[in-house]
C-alpha cells in the first residue's frame, strides 16, 4: 500500500513539476509570440511557462516590465495583469474602451480577464467592472450598473 501512494504522489509531483516547466519564448505558439512582439515590445520576457493552474490548457509569461500575460493554448490571450500599472489596450475590444472612456474618463486599464461566463476589466482606481464576452457592461461597482 505504501508502494502505491510513494507511486501516486511522485506521480503528482512530476506532472506539477511539468506544468511549471519554464520554456523559451520560441516554444510559445506564434499567435502569443506575435501578440507579446506587437503590444510588449517595449519590455521582454522574463520567464515563460506552462501555466501551472491550466497545465496543458495554456501559457503564462511574466514581462520585465511586472506585466504578466496568459495565453490559451492556440496562443490567443486569456489575460493581461499590469498590477497597478496601465495597460497596452490596442488588443482590447473597442466597445469596453469606449466605456471606460465615457464612465471613468480619467482612468486607465491595468488588467483583462476572459473568465468562463464573462470579461473582467479592473482600472486604476480599483474599480472592478464586468462584462459580457461580447463587450455589454454587467457590472460596474462605481456607477452601480448591475444588469444580470
Amino acid at each position: 500500500m505504501k508502494k502505491i501512494f510513494f507511486a501516486i504522489a511522485l506521480l503528482i509531483l512530476t506532472i506539477s513539476a511539468n506544468a511549471q516547466k519554464k520554456i523559451e519564448v520560441t516554444e510559445l505558439p506564434k499567435p502569443a509570440q506575435e501578440f507579446l512582439k506587437k503590444h510588449f515590445s517595449h519590455t521582454s520576457v522574463e520567464k515563460a511557462q506552462k501555466d501551472p493552474e491550466h497545465g496543458e490548457k495554456g501559457y503564462e509569461v511574466k514581462l520585465k516590465d511586472g506585466t504578466e500575460v496568459e495565453f490559451w493554448k492556440d496562443g490567443s490571450y486569456r489575460e493581461v495583469d499590469g498590477g497597478d500599472k496601465p495597460i497596452p489596450t490596442a488588443f482590447i475590444p473597442d466597445n469596453i474602451k469606449a466605456y471606460v472612456a465615457k464612465n471613468h474618463p480619467s482612468e486607465k486599464i491595468t488588467h483583462i480577464d476572459y473568465g468562463h461566463k464573462d470579461l473582467d476589466v479592473d482600472l486604476t482606481n480599483k474599480i472592478d467592472l464586468e462584462f459580457t464576452k461580447d463587450g455589454k457592461i454587467l457590472k460596474d461597482k462605481k456607477n452601480d450598473v448591475k444588469k444580470e
